[in-house]
């Protein structure tokens, strides 16, 4: 992330955004990205001029002499009034009718067709143009860095907060499904381009040398792919990723978002992927999405392959099916579904669950815990792992508990983090001796911990009559009884202390398992695929007096209150004589 002056003033610049009357987060990192497609046009140019002063004729300039007070390098040294009449009156409704250039230029001008520009306070625009200036544009990591920060505040503002799913969830999947050089990844609803992103990052740190990074001021490592060939590399900017997004905002920013991280043609397409216009099938090796929850369609407006595979008017059960139809055979998704899709009981549910496990693999279910999309929202969620066709023998589960944030409001960073064990399990969930060591550990922890469980209810036990005796011991004796009970009491806090240590990793190494696909499909199960109702979690043993003692004890105390109660009378009688 970036960090020192700069941050500073993209702070002030956001909270005079919102001072200016632009209060969205959305359309404050939209009219950034005009500004910085401005900007970058005007870099273009340069280029463009360059090639022509060398005696190329077939390139024409964007905007030639009769244009050029247009230019970013021209109306950013203009007085704020001035530069805002320019940019909005001239500058935007020019870029508006841009087309035929460059990748770049012509892309974004056809997305620009249905913007507005929304800054009306010529100082509001001027900090902005002075920000925008100071980037290295050259420079894809600040760039990128820049643009993600963006993306950072408009995530935490509170609002809008649903395009956003964590970065560090969105990592946990790429490394799981471990795309390589040549893989044609898609996001059928991909917001700002989170999860291309991080793919793409993904790939160039797993093509790049021991040396071939940069580190920032903050330690981060930026990968450069250096042992990415020239195919691949090509491969990488051009046709690797593709996503597809019906809000023109998000459009917008997903494509500068890609483009600032290195993707010099991005392929980010408007598009309403459930509707009928609809019609790409058998295209991607890869699907990494985690589309709109709790949606309802009209049916009408479905397509028709999709309604097939399961008929439906829920966007969660309609994008599985999407996903199904997008993905080449053998091609593989990570999606994240809200729980319901695992448990629900609709022939729509049951039936795409059926889809997903007897005519494709199912490979995997991680179910996580509530609070990973808080503070915007408190559904439980999890990831389904499939490919498209194959078969399913056994399917793998993971029970997350914790993702290293705090599971409140707040996602403060904590110790507890279930991913890289996750991301160990997955790769090694094949590997045999990975397995029986795993096993071996659980069988030890289990023999480890039963003598200590049964020493903890003796324990309980001897406090349990303690704390009895000392209620009903007489004066010089209570001091004793209590004695023994406080020792007793740190005798159970220590062995609490070692059972804690053994069970906390004993409980770790439950939270994966697998279960049989005969089990699924089961008529008690239903092809559930909630981790929940498989994992096998053991109560743990909790002391109960015998109700005879109880009863006994009741007793005692009766006659030790009757005692007392014939010496408060005798007593009281001496005072009346």
């Amino acid at each position: 992330m970036i960090t020192g002056e700069l941050r500073i003033t993209i702070d002030k610049l956001w909270t005079d955004f919102w001072t200016g009357g632009i209060s969205n987060p959305v359309t404050v990192i939209e009219q950034i990205t005009f500004l910085l497609f401005i900007r970058m046009i005007d870099e273009k140019e340069t280029s463009l001029e360059i090639q022509i002063k060398r005696g190329n004729k077939k390139i024409k300039p964007i905007f030639g002499e009769e244009k050029k007070h247009l230019r970013w390098s021209h109306f950013k040294n203009l007085p704020a009034n001035q530069m805002l009449d320019t940019v909005r009156d001239e500058v935007f409704p020019f870029i508006k009718t841009l087309s035929g250039q460059v990748s770049i230029v012509s892309e974004f001008s056809n997305m620009m067709k249905d913007a507005n520009f929304e800054i009306k306070k010529p100082g509001v625009l001027q900090v902005a143009v002075e920000t925008i200036s100071k980037l290295d544009l050259k420079n894809t990591d600040t760039a990128g860095d820049l643009y993600e920060y963006l993306l950072y505040k408009m995530g935490t503002s509170g609002v809008n907060g649903q395009f956003r799913t964590p970065r560090h969830i969105t990592r946990m999947m790429v490394e799981i499904m471990d795309p390589d050089a040549f893989t044609r990844i898609c996001d059928p609803a991909c917001g700002t381009s989170g999860f291309l992103i991080s793919a793409g990052q993904f790939i160039l740190e797993k093509y790049s040398s021991d040396t071939g990074f940069t580190t920032d001021v903050d330690g981060n490592k930026h990968f450069m792919g250096d042992k990415l060939k020239t195919e691949e590399r090509e491969f990488y900017k051009t046709e690797a990723f593709t996503g597809y997004e019906f809000d023109g905002s998000m459009l917008r920013i997903a494509s500068m978002n890609l483009w600032l991280h290195g993707i010099e043609n991005p392929r980010i397409f408007y598009s309403d992927t459930l509707s009928k216009d609809f019609v790409e099938k058998d295209n991607y090796d890869l699907i990494l999405a985690n589309p709109p929850f709790k949606g309802q369609l009209d049916i009408k407006d479905v397509n028709e392959d999709l309604t097939k595979i399961v008929e439906t008017k829920k966007t969660e059960l309609l994008f599985l099916a999407l996903f199904l139809r997008l993905l080449d055979i053998g091609g593989r998704a990570a999606a994240i579904v809200p729980d319901g899709v695992l448990f629900g009981s609709s022939n729509a549910h049951i039936g795409l669950r059926t889809r997903l496990v007897e005519q494709n693999q199912l490979e995997g279910v991680i179910s996580m815990p509530s609070g990973v999309f808080k503070p915007y929202a408190g559904v439980s969620t999890a990831i389904l792992i499939f490919t498209k066709g194959g078969k399913t023998d056994k399917v793998w589960f993971y029970d997350m508990e914790n993702d290293g944030l705090s599971l409140d409001d707040k996602r403060d960073e904590i110790d507890k983090n279930d991913i890289p064990d996750i991301i160990e399990c997955w790769r090694k969930r094949e590997d045999s001796g990975f397995l029986k060591k795993r096993t071996a550990r659980k069988k030890n922890l289990k023999q480890d911990l039963e003598p200590m469980i049964k020493q903890r209810l003796e324990v309980n036990e001897k406090i349990n009559k303690l704390t009895f005796e000392s209620v009903i011991a007489k004066p010089q004796e209570e001091e004793k009884a209590k004695e023994e009970l406080e020792k007793e009491k740190e005798v159970l806090d220590s062995l609490n202390e070692k059972i804690h240590k053994l069970q906390n990793e004993y409980n770790q190494l439950q939270k994966q398992f697998f279960v049989d696909k005969s089990v699924i499909a089961s008529s008690k199960n239903k092809y559930d695929l909630s981790a929940s109702r498989y994992r096998i979690i053991e109560q743990d043993d909790e002391f109960y007096e015998k109700a005879s003692i109880t009863l006994e004890r009741m007793q005692k105390l009766e006659n030790v209150m009757l005692q007392e109660m014939k010496e408060l009378e005798g007593a009281m009688e001496k005072v009346r004589l």
